[in-house]
């Protein structure tokens, strides 16, 4: 029913607080279902529907050549209606209940090494003029603290605190966290927003990180800017701002980072979505071990 699905939406908003794009893409992954539901089995609703009319999507799906990734995501999206449903009592059986997940490969996020970090950061060294500056800056912050593309993209100018040298971030699901900042970033913002107000036009003046006309950066703009810098010094397929979180937190369980501390300063829910990184730590463990070790010695 179509109450039903507008209920759903609140919910996803208000009570779960999804972003809009996140939002966006649940509703349309089941309206497309809707629609499959309509044409196949003559169904205007799919709030009473069976596991089998739910495989035969997945087949035109996979018929379709859409990735097993793309797929498992559609189909996230209609078992978390299904929950929605059945947590408001309007079906008594969720009909993915014993659904499992198509198999996907495993993506290895392979981060920049701690050369390739300070080869860009030795590029960029002395900057002069407002977008080099800025653009050090960004590179700077998300190598020091780790954060989101989203989180730096948002951040806006009273969120940093300068005297306590913390910097205030708006992450998943609108939680707040604070991340400390080290000296030399401090140095840089002023730098910075000193060249900042030298701008002729600024439009969105609460926003930290602004283009040279004034306006808020974008999540393309930063994209754009972090693989244009690291695309000089490293031939690594991904160079994106995530490669960069990704690097900040493996680096820094290199050095003996505990993983508790790793999984607040990236703002995770739970540790087992930081444990994801360790594998790289590992190898660094592996290879002081071999090195270390008398047994390996003789």
């Amino acid at each position: 029913m179509k109450e039903n699905k507008e209920a759903f939406r609140d919910y996803l908003q208000l009570e779960k607080k999804y972003s809009p794009h996140t939002v966006q893409a649940y509703w349309n992954d089941i309206v497309s279902f809707e629609s499959f539901n309509l044409v196949q089995f003559e169904q205007p609703t799919i709030d009473q529907v069976n596991y089998t009319q739910i495989r035969s999507w997945i087949v035109s799906l996979v018929d379709d050549d859409l990735s097993n990734v793309s797929i498992n995501r559609k189909i996230a999206s209609l078992k978390a209606y299904y929950k929605f449903l059945l947590k408001t009592k309007q079906i008594e059986v969720n009909p993915l209940l014993k659904h499992k997940a198509l198999k996907t490969p495993k993506k290895i996020q392979i981060p920049f090494s701690e050369n390739e970090v300070d080869a860009v950061l030795l590029h960029l060294q002395n900057p002069s003029g407002f977008e080099a500056i800025r653009d050090k800056l960004i590179i700077d912050l998300f190598y020091a603290t780790g954060m989101r593309r989203t989180e730096l993209v948002h951040l806006k100018i009273a969120n940093v605190n300068f005297a306590a040298s913390t910097i205030k971030v708006l992450g998943k699901r609108n939680k707040e966290r604070i991340i400390p900042i080290l000296p030399v970033i401090n140095c840089q913002f002023e730098s910075y927003l000193s060249e900042r107000s030298r701008l002729e036009n600024i439009i969105d003046s609460e926003y930290f990180f602004l283009t040279k006309k004034g306006l808020k950066i974008n999540d393309s703009f930063v994209y754009r800017l972090i693989n244009s810098y690291f695309s000089i010094v490293s031939e690594k397929t991904k160079k994106s701002p995530h490669i960069l979180r990704h690097t900040f937190a493996t680096h820094l369980l290199n050095h003996g980072a505990d993983l508790n501390s790793v999984k607040e300063l990236l703002g995770h829910s739970s540790l087992a979505s930081t444990q994801v990184y360790t594998h790289n730590s590992l190898s660094e463990l592996k290879k002081v071990y071999k090195e270390a070790h008398p047994r390996n010695q003789k």
